[in-house]
């Protein structure tokens, strides 16, 4: 404060002095000062320089005129200027003070997603509204998300007050097509429908805001309110219109949501909860909660404001379609505050109906139009289009007046039924969708201990329109008896039918003989089953020697070195909690996902990995990577561990007086819950390590994780490439290539005709003859399925990148990929 005291009292001494031109000078000099933040006691400034005589400020902008011509092309020095000028002159009569100058710096702000409100730049603004000029709309928007986060900046807050147009910032596409529809009247509904929108700033809508929201969608008429604002929100996350200027440390702005904006989107929402209940409302709702929920670089989700205002939304609604997506977001959302809010929705639709929230769930899944188990047939006059349902994806065919199928839509349809033909592919996307949440619900649902009375099983699974695809393709014990769905009937190992029973449960591996085991794989291929996610072929984790010596944990997957925000997004899909590491001084919880069930928590250890910021972390500070130490087990109620972020040993966090509660024994967990928590963690370590990527071959940054990479990428088998080896030993014998392929140990060897090349059946890397030249082939991001024939199950990327990579290989002298050509 003492230099801010020097400064005041030199630019007081000029003033008694009447010296404008060195009282210019001290005014810059305090300026450079501050660095132009003029908050806190620094506006002390502002208000003795405000309080001039008009007279005296008018020579006083003439001199700091004088010295801007002499800046030459110092951007922050010219800004300081006009920021003064603005103060100073914003009230004289006459606008002689650099309005080209201050115009360009305001179409440069305009540019920016926010500044920082203590440098004053609005005063810019104030001074161009002064001369009766209009603001450019990316200046307002610019203004407008600066003063919703500035903090005790009641001057931006008044003159963020006074700008009314655009309604919408301007800059994403969503708001400008909103804008465009505008009349530009006094008593334009829409225009009122919007304002009242940007009012939603609360949690939830009040009496009062719904009241008021009634009336305008009464003046317009809910069909259209509906449309066009459907219209609107299908553009929402849509490239902004007008990119924004990102700095140096940003988050990306670009692909975040404008703030200001967001307030309307909330309105929205909630306003299109008010009408009719209609599939299509239900649909945009539930895209734009995943849509908000999508992450961007440095800031996370884009809003969760805007996702909870959805969900908020779907449950005021009252319809199937609206049930449909509340459930089917639930099993999708993986952030918390959203996720508690659908499990609110859930159990209160619940709690209504008398139901528990399980059964719910299953009683939300629609049809989709489906008349049978994974099909339909719709007419649209002469035409039929039949809706299947294969595997994990719905297959829409076409037969003309004629009966003979064609490959596109006919003309006809598209112009007679156009309406239909739109719901009828609509029902199609809510089909693959609603698949790939069930296929997961179902995956979950090993610990969770269910069972079923037989009739409502049938009801609500083997027999249901869409999940009876999924059902009808797992093994399910039918009063202790273990069955499966073929040829129209449910049927035990010997294929004998089985008509009634009492209490139906999900068929789970642990616990079960390895003759049975082996049974029912060979059912499933005897009858080309293909399950919608490992069953049968699920690995079992049995407590090993190690694990019984160390008691309480388990160092199976210890030492491994993940991509922290894969990891992340695994463990969310998967039911854990997770605290990205920062490279900050902070302590975080393990990794843990809570039993409720079983009234256990487990937990699996981690830290941050290095400590050079940009190279070990990303812009916004958190870990590139971690790496792993013990999985261990508490019971759900203890207090919670936690270590430094950089590493360190855990320690637990103890509250009003809590006594400390040590782990529980491994050999006291029960078989199943071991089984599938390290499962969990075994594919942590498969999809997310670092030894997986083809390129880290030199150790990645700096060569530190070579020893790493060469051990992970070709050493021992987890327990789920072991299960990938037996599957690979059965299939081989089929492929095309079969005779160029041999399985020894930890590899796939494929003999080509320059080389012969070992696949490891963990990782996919690769090794050459004579001398294990390692060999690096980058694979897509979603290989395509080699044509293999039948498979067992769905879900195996590096299954799929090894087979790719086989038939590649069995064939090397038709590569022309010059990346891969340069290493044979």
């Amino acid at each position: 404060m003492t230099s801010m005291r020097s400064h005041r009292q030199k630019i007081s001494n000029q003033i008694a002095a009447g010296n404008m031109g060195r009282l210019a000078d001290e005014t810059l000099k305090a300026a450079v000062a501050n660095h132009g933040f003029w908050g806190g006691d620094w506006a002390e400034i502002f208000d003795i320089l405000r309080s001039l005589p008009m007279e005296e400020r008018r020579r006083l902008a003439h001199a700091l005129v004088e010295r801007f011509d002499s800046l030459g092309s110092e951007p922050e020095a010219r800004q300081r200027v006009l920021t003064l000028l603005g103060i100073i002159a914003r009230d004289l009569p006459d606008d002689f003070f650099l309005p080209t100058e201050r115009l360009a710096e305001l179409e440069s702000l305009g540019a920016r997603h926010s500044f920082w409100h203590a440098t004053r730049l609005d005063l810019l603004a104030e001074a161009e509204l002064a001369t009766g000029r209009q603001l450019a709309p990316p200046v307002v928007a610019v203004l407008r998300r600066t003063a919703l986060v500035a903090y005790r900046a009641e001057h931006l807050v008044e003159l963020v007050k006074k700008l009314t147009t655009p309604v919408l910032n301007v800059g994403e596409a969503w708001a400008d097509h909103a804008m465009e529809q505008l009349t530009g009247s006094d008593d334009d509904p829409w225009h009122d429908l919007l304002v009242h929108a940007l009012t939603a700033t609360a949690s939830k809508p009040s009496a009062k805001w719904d009241k008021q929201a009634q009336a305008l969608i009464d003046t317009i008429g809910p069909d259209r309110v509906r449309e066009t604002a459907l219209s609107w929100l299908a553009l929402v996350g849509r490239p902004r219109t007008i990119p924004l200027e990102r700095q140096t440390y940003d988050p990306d702005i670009n692909n975040a949501y404008d703030p200001y904006n967001a307030n309307a989107l909330r309105g929205l929402a909630w306003l299109l909860s008010l009408l009719p209940p209609h599939p299509d409302t239900a649909r945009a709702l539930g895209a734009l909660v995943e849509t908000s929920l999508k992450k961007v670089a440095g800031i996370g989700p884009r809003n969760p404001k805007v996702a909870n205002a959805g969900v908020i939304a779907l449950s005021r609604v009252d319809s199937e379609a609206a049930l449909a997506e509340l459930a089917r977001l639930a099993t999708r959302v993986t952030y918390k505050n959203t996720a508690k809010l659908l499990d609110g929705a859930l159990e209160a639709r619940a709690t209504a109906l008398g139901l528990s929230r399980e059964e719910i769930e299953e009683l939300a899944v629609p049809a989709y139009g489906l008349t049978e188990v994974g099909r339909a047939l719709h007419r649209f006059g002469d035409v039929t289009a039949l809706i299947e349902v294969h595997g994990s994806k719905s297959v829409l065919s076409w037969r003309n007046a004629a009966g003979k199928e064609v490959k596109s839509v006919p003309a006809a349809v598209k112009r007679d039924h156009a309406d239909d033909l739109k719901e009828l592919k609509a029902a199609a996307k809510d089909i693959d969708k609603m698949l790939s949440a069930q296929a997961e619900r179902l995956d979950r649902q090993f610990l969770a201990r269910r069972t079923w009375a037989y009739d409502a099983w049938r009801e609500r699974y083997v027999d249901h329109p869409l999940v009876g695809t999924l059902a009808r393709r797992l093994v399910w014990t039918v009063d202790g008896r273990p069955v499966g769905f073929a040829d129209g009937e449910l049927r035990t190992l010997t294929d004998d039918p089985v008509a009634t029973g009492s209490e139906v449960g999900l068929w789970h591996p642990v616990g079960r003989e390895p003759a049975e085991v082996v049974a029912w794989r060979d059912w499933l291929e005897r009858h080309e089953i293909t399950q919608p996610f490992k069953q049968a072929h699920r690995e079992v984790y049995l407590l090993t020697d190690a694990e019984r010596a160390t008691g309480t944990y388990s160092n199976r997957f210890a030492a491994h070195v993940l991509r922290q925000h894969q990891f992340n997004s695994l463990a969310a899909i998967r039911g854990w909690r997770n605290k990205l590491r920062l490279c900050v001084d902070d302590s975080a919880p393990p990794a843990s996902r809570e039993l409720s069930q079983w009234g256990l928590r487990a937990e699996y250890w981690i830290e941050g990995d290095g400590e050079e910021y940009g190279e070990d972390t990303t812009e916004s500070g958190s870990y590139l990577r971690l790496r792993t130490d013990q999985v261990r087990f508490y019971p759900m109620d203890a207090p919670e561990n936690s270590a430094h972020c950089y590493g360190g040993e855990y320690s637990m966090w103890l509250r009003d007086g809590q006594d400390p509660v040590e782990p529980l024994a491994l050999a006291d967990i029960p078989p199943l819950v071991l089984s599938e928590v390290l499962r969990d963690v075994d594919l942590f370590v498969g999809v997310a390590s670092v030894g997986n990527d083809p390129t880290w071959q030199d150790g990645g940054p700096g060569g530190r994780f070579q020893e790493y990479w060469s051990g992970y990428s070709f050493g021992e088998l987890s327990q789920s490439a072991e299960t990938r080896r037996a599957l690979l030993d059965r299939l081989i014998p089929r492929l095309a290539i079969a005779d160029r392929c041999t399985l020894e140990g930890r590899f796939l060897h494929v003999k080509g005709e320059r080389h012969t090349y070992k696949i490891h059946l963990g990782s996919g890397n690769i090794l050459m003859t004579p001398n294990d030249q390692y060999l690096c082939i980058v694979p897509k991001s979603a290989p395509a399925s080699p044509q293999t024939g039948y498979l067992p199950y769905e879900g195996d990327r590096t299954l799929a990148v090894i087979l790719s990579k086989a038939m590649m290989l069995a064939k090397d002298t038709e590569i022309t990929d010059p990346t891969i050509l340069s290493q044979l």
